[in-house]
């Protein structure tokens, strides 16, 4: 048995998201088909306690919105054109002893999170993307910015996401890492419910305001080194 969290946007000020864990037989194995099995059971587990539909929003997905969501494949607009959030977010890292390895925006996703400098510079400091500076609480504001921000000129995509109860990533583990793509789209709609969304990204200070109350209610991993997205 495992257990996966389901992120449901509650649309509250004060908490924007609830994580719900849910258990269910776990497919051991690395490869897709495992996973997508994995992705099957615990949406499977979840629909029992009335937790349907679901989004799974990852690479393992089986609908192309869920796919195409995945930080992997998601792209925000920069001085260098477009980028994945994948490479956006790594690349903006910033340690003890180097940083910002602003190359790794250039790479594709997978190069950019498997970088060896992000593993050997030290503990994680904070972030810089492109000269503005994030510091590391609240825990999961740089991520949720970048992605809402990658994601906001997408309305399309922003109306399909209120089709779902609440969202899941398979390679999400609560235990181990903090920022969930799953997680920051239940904090979207949330967002939008509370016609908050342009609000809380008008500037970094509205953003912190807006969501440092409910990233600090969430229950992370108290480990801020530099492993921290999936």
């Amino acid at each position: 048995m495992a257990n996966r969290p389901v992120f449901v946007a509650l649309g509250q000020p004060s908490h924007l998201v609830d994580q719900i864990l849910v258990d269910f037989s776990w497919n051991p194995g690395f490869a897709p088909v495992q996973k997508k099995k994995n992705v099957l059971a615990l949406h499977e587990a979840a629909k029992k306690q009335r937790l349907s539909p679901l989004l799974e929003v990852s690479t393992k997905s089986e609908e192309k919105l869920g796919q195409r969501l995945s930080a992997f494949n998601l792209k925000i607009t920069t001085a260098l054109g477009e980028i994945s959030v994948e490479s956006a977010y790594q690349g903006s890292k910033v340690f003890s002893n180097g940083g910002p390895y602003t190359d790794i925006y250039e790479m594709d996703s997978w190069s950019a999170k498997k970088d060896e400098r992000l593993k050997n510079s030290g503990p994680l400091t904070g972030f810089n993307f492109f000269g503005q500076k994030w510091p590391l609480i609240p825990k999961t504001a740089f991520y949720d910015w970048l992605y809402l921000s990658a994601l906001e000129p997408h309305q399309e995509f922003l109306k399909r996401l209120f089709n779902y109860q609440g969202f899941t990533d398979i390679e999400f583990n609560p235990e181990k890492s903090i920022n969930c793509q799953a997680r920051t789209c239940a904090l979207l709609v949330s967002l939008i419910k509370l016609d908050a969304l342009n609000a809380a990204l008008r500037s970094q200070s509205d953003f912190i305001s807006i969501v440092a109350s409910d990233s600090f209610n969430q229950s992370h991993s108290s480990d801020l080194r530099q492993h921290l997205l999936l």
